[in-house]
């Protein structure tokens, strides 16, 4: 099963956006999957999901990522970085079964010119460390506002090109 993570809780995001649209590209190939947006996390989290607990509302996000195989994340630039709320995410799931030897694509994005290229170095030294392997082809998307049309489709040839590369690698992988 796929799972692709709009890893960030901000509300109407792009990162939303451009998970819904890997979502479409897998419904034309004839695949499905399932899409965890972090705005769905409970939001007192901290103290309810962390360290051994767990709320009804946490259990079925678990649930998910534990009948997952491979893993898209789609990560906006915070700060240089990745977003808190992604590291939450990842320390309030079960260890080791959510992710150890499971396979995951990283996708940044960014409103700046560099599609955060640390970001996402930062979060596949997470993936190493839970032993989640990670797809070589890393995409990068620079200056999110200019590739995204009104339906929230990426609209740049460019874009599109390196996106359905890493998509049909990551299908192999």
């Amino acid at each position: 099963m796929i799972t692709i993570i709009a890893a960030t809780n901000r509300p109407n995001s792009n990162t939303l956006k451009v998970a819904k649209y890997y979502q479409k590209q897998f419904i034309t190939k004839g695949l499905e999957s399932n899409l965890i947006n972090l705005e769905q996390l409970p939001a007192d989290i901290l103290n309810t999901d962390m360290f051994g607990k767990r709320s009804s509302e946490f259990q079925k996000i678990q649930d998910v990522i534990s009948a997952t195989d491979k893993f898209i994340f789609v990560i906006p630039e915070y700060n240089g970085s990745f977003p808190g709320v992604l590291k939450v995410l990842i320390d309030a799931c079960n260890f080791p079964e959510s992710f150890y030897d499971k396979k995951a694509a990283l996708v940044g994005i960014a409103s700046g010119k560099y599609g955060n290229i640390r970001g996402i170095d930062h979060f596949t030294g997470v993936c190493h460390y839970i032993h989640l392997n990670v797809l070589p082809l890393r995409i990068h998307i620079p200056n999110i506002k200019e590739e995204l049309g009104e339906d929230g489709n990426l609209i740049k040839e460019d874009t599109i090109k390196f996106t359905n590369e890493q998509i049909e690698k990551f299908i192999n992988f």
